[in-house]
């Protein structure tokens, strides 16, 4: 029996590879489809089934483009209706895999849909459960994703209740558990960095799953909750209803463009440059208008807050070698119409003697100078890493919301801008510059640096602005 997660970072996911006698499943798989075949190869394993726990709304799966690919049959839960051909199973309904058993546990409440899936051994002793989004390592999924439900985030909360205690509590405490998710996803509010864990410590240290009224529950889990990106409902729906080929989406976006050509298609067509270098690259020198949101970084989910339109068309400065896990990354979340990159990179644009513009810069220490002289800042941390500490004199405006609040400042003025470490700022930077903020100052090392400094900070309730 072979169990493999397969976990990545800038999505926090983990994707499921189940294989027995020459048999495989695989669980809630990613958009490209290419290293899931090579793992079958690999391990000389024939794909039977391909299970989703549930209609994601942070990535777009490969569950369409897979199944095709191999014939596997894609098998969602109870209420898991599609417009493309699939299972749709019963509640404790079973799965043959070689000499194992995957059943199908309807655990409704993150979504109505939301299944988790107990995987048997050879001799149907519970082994492990596949839970998606209904149980996390040190939290549950979000009761407020529902597509186009008339359920209340109450009503549901009060679904994952039930789920919990009748269909995962009483399995033994050496089940393991396999999450969907990991710190740094927004499916949840509170989730651990590890990526599995016991049942039985789960039930120990999980807030959730504690000796508490479903009323203590369904406040718990619906309180502090931060609004959902723009772009889960729209990857919910492509999950649902069916998505383009990644092949031809990879193929399309991945063409590299002679500057000339670049240029061409940058003032005919006027689509979104899409910067990805590192955020002191694009700082020394970017093309004017174009928004900065690096690789290095949770990448994939800011594109899906930052970039309202999954039908945008897309041109990419990368760093060279980098350019198709750009297109790859951008098609995880759903944009699908990129037009191509421009080749040599940002090198290319300043070879064609264009004009760079910058993003001026300076150190927390060059910083501080200018703050105790009264200047203003912008601190786009969330609230709850500003509430936890910040300078008395900043203004907490979280990059999120940024489209909400940027038309309030005075385009006349000097801001000074600070993330947590640098990244976000630049993001923050690269957008107030685009819609004609010429005065913007990036704080270096943001929050973290200007701590060292040695200046005074304080928690939420000190003047708070």
């Amino acid at each position: 029996m072979k169990v493999k997660q397969l976990y990545t970072n800038c999505l926090a996911q983990g994707a499921y590879y189940i294989s027995h006698n020459g048999e495989a499943a695989i669980i809630d798989p990613l958009r490209e489809t290419q290293p899931y075949i090579d793992l079958l190869k690999q391990h000389g394993d024939t794909l039977k089934y391909i299970f989703e726990t549930h209609f994601h709304a942070d990535f777009v799966s490969g569950h369409v483009d897979l199944a095709k690919a191999t014939g596997a049959k894609i098998i969602f839960g109870p209420k898991g209706e599609t417009n493309y051909s699939s299972y749709i199973a019963k509640d404790n309904e079973e799965f043959k895999i070689g000499g194992l058993t995957l059943k199908v546990l309807h655990t409704p409440g993150h979504t109505l849909e939301s299944s988790t899936y107990l995987l048997l051994d050879e001799s149907k002793k519970p082994h492990c459960i596949f839970t998606g989004d209904t149980l996390f390592i040190g939290d549950v999924g979000r009761p407020d994703l529902a597509i186009k439900s008339t359920l209340t985030q109450n009503d549901l909360a009060g679904m994952l209740y039930d789920s919990l205690r009748n269909k995962i509590m009483p399995l033994p405490d050496d089940v393991i558990v396999y999450p969907a998710h990991g710190a740094g996803s927004a499916c949840g509010k509170n989730m651990s960095k590890e990526t599995f864990d016991t049942l039985g410590n789960q039930k120990k240290t999980n807030y959730a799953l504690q000796n508490i009224s479903k009323e203590q529950f369904i406040k718990e889990v619906t309180t502090g909750i931060s609004p959902a990106p723009k772009y889960f409902s729209k990857n919910a729906l492509l999950n649902k209803s069916g998505y383009r080929s990644y092949d031809e989406v990879f193929s399309s976006g991945s063409t590299a463009l002679e500057i000339e050509q670049f240029e061409e298609i940058l003032h005919t067509q006027k689509p979104l440059v899409l910067d990805v270098r590192k955020p002191e690259e694009f700082a020394a020198g970017h093309i004017e208008g174009s928004l900065y949101i690096g690789l290095d970084g949770q990448f994939a989910p800011w594109v899906g807050t930052l970039i309202e339109d999954l039908h945008t068309a897309i041109l990419i400065v990368a760093p060279e070698g980098r350019e198709e896990e750009t297109v790859m990354r951008l098609s995880r979340v759903g944009y699908d119409n990129c037009i191509g990159y421009l080749k040599g990179g940002f090198n290319s644009w300043l070879k064609a003697n264009n004009k760079p513009v910058l993003v001026e810069t300076v150190t927390a220490e060059e910083y501080i100078d200018h703050y105790n002289k009264g200047i203003q800042t912008l601190d786009v941390r969330k609230t709850e890493e500003y509430d936890a500490n910040h300078l008395k004199r900043t203004s907490n405006k979280p990059l999120d919301f940024i489209y909400e609040w940027a038309n309030t400042l005075d385009k006349e003025k000097t801001y000074y801008v600070n993330c947590a470490g640098g990244y976000r700022s630049v993001i923050a930077a690269s957008i107030l510059k685009a819609n004609g903020y010429k005065n913007i100052v990036n704080v270096a090392g943001g929050f973290g640096a200007i701590s060292k400094t040695g200046i005074e900070t304080c928690k939420t309730d000190c003047n708070r602005h």
